[in-house]
């Protein structure tokens, strides 16, 4: 499972190279429910692509970045303030006396006031990193898809609901951020075939166990290991990821945009360091028939995933 990609949320340069249009009255859907206050996890490197605009009919979405960004701020400074002060009477309570209350205090309001000042300092950055344009799952992307015959760039959730499931499946299917290519058609029977898209992706993450990754079996009584990798193509390139999406309804429900990365078996390089899937990238040549999909002819689409890039994936330890 890739459970976390470094994909382009750059949507004009979507634009240029794919001649897509960007769906606004979605974009604007999404920042106006984050204002209302819903769980919303949208990447900063999206917000920065729209604060760098100056089209004229993102303005609203801009002001409503610009509102989402002073909130935060105000909310943060409050938060360094109230534990400032409780640092403060934590340290007059020890100066006077040694108590374990006191002492735990004042830990924890140091480790909120750092927390509270990264989190300042990352939000008031306007140079870019790369951790900016990172997905996880539930954190939502740009995603290019064809709708009405029309090219578009859609915000999307990295969690793919299918239409006409229950929101409980968000639950029940945590794993849904990626379409194993042998439940295609299963689960994802819905989709595959029907609605398919794509994301821009330079790199995915995985967690992988120690010793898999050193080609092992754990010593007796040796505990399991956790580690994050970095897996990048070379030469470095923007890769086509292979994606399905839906767009769910229900009832007094706002429409939810959601995606899954397909991914296969693993070339001998990724299942090398331990980890047991890859992400599909597909030739730039079949773009067009990867998005037009004729739900008749499934053996193209497999065709079409068969015929992927093969890029050789350097690995790495994740920052």
């Amino acid at each position: 499972m890739c459970y976390s990609q470094q994909v382009s949320q750059d949507f004009h340069r979507l634009m240029r190279t794919f001649g897509a249009k960007l769906s606004t009255k979605e974009f604007l859907a999404l920042y106006q429910r984050r204002q209302r206050g819903e769980r919303v996890l949208i990447p900063k490197g999206m917000d920065e692509a729209f604060l760098a605009s100056s089209d004229p009919s993102l303005g609203e979405i801009r002001d409503l970045i610009r509102g989402h960004l002073a909130c935060e701020s105000t909310r943060l400074e409050e938060l360094l303030f109230a534990q400032r002060t409780r640092l403060v009477d934590a340290e007059r309570k020890l100066a006077v006396k040694f108590t374990k209350g006191a002492t735990e205090s004042k830990r924890i309001a140091g480790d909120k006031i750092e927390d509270a000042k990264i989190k300042l300092a990352d939000l008031r950055r306007r140079e870019p990193k790369m951790r900016d344009s990172r997905i996880y799952p539930s954190s939502y992307a740009l995603v290019m898809v064809v709708e009405d015959g029309e090219r578009k760039i859609m915000p999307m959730r990295y969690l793919c609901r299918p239409a006409g499931k229950p929101a409980s499946y968000d639950e029940r299917y945590p794993g849904t951020y990626n379409a194993r290519r042998n439940s295609l058609n299963g689960y994802w029977k819905g989709l595959w075939g029907h609605s398919h898209g794509l994301i821009l992706s330079t790199a995915f993450f995985e967690h992988v166990k120690q010793h898999r990754k050193e080609g092992r079996e754990l010593e007796p009584g040796e505990k399991e290991v956790d580690m994050v990798l970095e897996f990048r193509p070379q030469p470095e390139q923007e890769m086509f990821v292979a994606c399905l999406w839906s767009r769910w309804t229900a009832p007094g429900e706002p429409d939810l945009l959601s995606f899954a990365a397909i991914t296969d078996e693993p070339p001998p390089e990724v299942e090398a360091a331990g980890h047991d899937r890859c992400i599909i990238p597909i030739d730039p040549a079949n773009v067009d028939a990867w998005l037009n999909p004729d739900s008749r002819l499934l053996e193209q689409q497999e065709a079409i995933l068969d015929e992927r890039e093969r890029p050789y994936y350097e690995h790495r330890l994740a920052a």
